[in-house]
């Protein structure tokens, strides 16, 4: 809003010290941070207090942990506070009517609200199960469409690709080395020299005409699943302190930097990568999320005082895809959320695992010749004798590395 205030006022020759930085993206992104920073150190104690006074304490089952029922009453629904020192400075510091900007706030409040409700349930109304999975699969799936359809249709999401044999010009005409702005389901292969790939190729039984025209029939699918999965994926993360704000900050941070690099054509002409015409501002909105997930984090450091909830977990895990999505760097997702994607696949492996050993050797020997001591991983390692901080940063700097490695196929192809 203050960016269109500087306009307003910029058109009708008043000129307010200091208001010309509001053109700068790199101002504006530093002042979201801060100012979400701010909020939810401020306003986090008070929101806790809140949840507090009104019973929002979580009820810890019995799974013989360590230190865990010294958890029983703390405040959970604390993704409110990621919600509110985000959305902020959000409608504050960015063009709210960019197209990719409305798509991350309604994803920020459709998954937010799925994720209250469920907390709501198990707090408010003592449903132990809380939102039926049905139900929570239907919202994610919906705002999946929602993302898919707004992709493939909407005509301000575009991109540029280099010419493969562009040659630098000069420094005031780089677009000359940019094909035309097209409409495309492309996305970036990583560690590929020819590192595009669009999803039209897969349907390679049409002409090419044909298949750009029908290739919504495949992107919206695999739209849907990849917000499914890294929803969940996060959800399932979020089992014990920090380690889900934690590793979501290093995601987040690094797909910043992808939205900045992406949204700047000098930056995408250096890279030889896409550039994506109105994404910089998706940088001011990541980096309100960083702040904001970066502010709740002071408080979800062990021992919590707070937990995120379904209503932050959930949140969290579905706007990761959706950034990941706009900035066709989906593909990269496996790496980039390296940790989630472990802790999914450490419960399908004890699950899979525990019913091939039951039909093969029985009950009793599955039962005591289990994959994991426990699943989640992180879960395990706490079976093992970790503390619960060593295992939170030691995936944090694992989550690190996997950042790096993203950040290296900007190069490496």
């Amino acid at each position: 809003m203050l960016y269109y205030l500087f306009e307003y006022l910029n058109s009708h020759g008043i000129h307010v010290p200091g208001m010309g930085m509001f053109k700068f993206i790199s101002f504006r992104a530093g002042m979201a941070v801060l100012l979400s920073l701010l909020i939810a150190l401020v306003f986090g104690k008070k929101i806790i207090n809140y949840l507090r006074n009104k019973q929002m304490g979580e009820l810890v089952r019995d799974l013989g942990l360590e230190g865990q029922k010294q958890k029983e009453g703390t405040p959970t629904m604390g993704g409110l506070i990621i919600i509110m020192a985000t959305l902020i400075p959000v409608l504050l510091f960015t063009r709210v009517l960019n197209v990719y900007i409305v798509l991350l706030i309604v994803s920020v409040v459709w998954m937010g609200a799925i994720g209250f409700i469920d907390d709501y349930l198990k707090k408010i109304k003592k449903n132990k199960d809380g939102l039926s999975g049905k139900f929570k699969v239907i919202g994610q799936v919906g705002l999946g469409l929602i993302v898919g359809v707004t992709m493939y249709f909407h005509p301000d999401i575009t991109v540029k690709r280099k010419y493969a044999d562009a040659k630098e010009i000069n420094r005031n005409n780089v677009e000359a080395n940019f094909m035309k702005t097209e409409k495309s389901t492309v996305s970036t292969v990583p560690f590929v020299k020819n590192n595009e790939f669009d999803y039209s190729g897969i349907l390679f039984w049409m002409t090419p005409e044909k298949a750009h025209e029908w290739a919504w029939i495949v992107f919206i699918p695999i739209v849907i699943f990849i917000v499914t999965a890294v929803s969940n994926g996060a959800n399932i993360a979020d089992g014990i302190d920090g380690l889900a704000a934690g590793t979501s900050v290093v995601i987040l941070l690094t797909l910043s930097l992808f939205a900045y690099l992406s949204g700047n054509i000098i930056f995408a002409d250096y890279l030889n990568i896409m550039f994506l015409p109105n994404m910089g501002e998706t940088t001011i909105f990541a980096l309100a999320l960083v702040g904001a997930v970066i502010g709740f984090f002071w408080y979800n450091t062990y021992p919590a005082q707070v937990f995120m909830g379904d209503t932050g977990s959930l949140m969290l895990g579905g706007v990761i895809a959706v950034l990941a999505i706009i900035l066709r760097k989906e593909l990269l997702i496996p790496v980039l959320c390296g940790i989630f994607l472990i802790e999914n696949l450490s419960v399908v492996l004890q699950v899979g695992v525990f019913k091939y050993r039951k039909r093969k050797y029985g009950l009793e020997y599955a039962q005591n010749n289990r994959l994991f001591k426990m699943s989640p991983l992180h879960h395990h390692y706490q079976k093992e004798g970790y503390h619960e901080s060593k295992i939170v940063n030691r995936m944090i700097i694992i989550g690190v590395l996997f950042a790096i490695i993203c950040l290296i196929t900007l190069k490496v192809r």
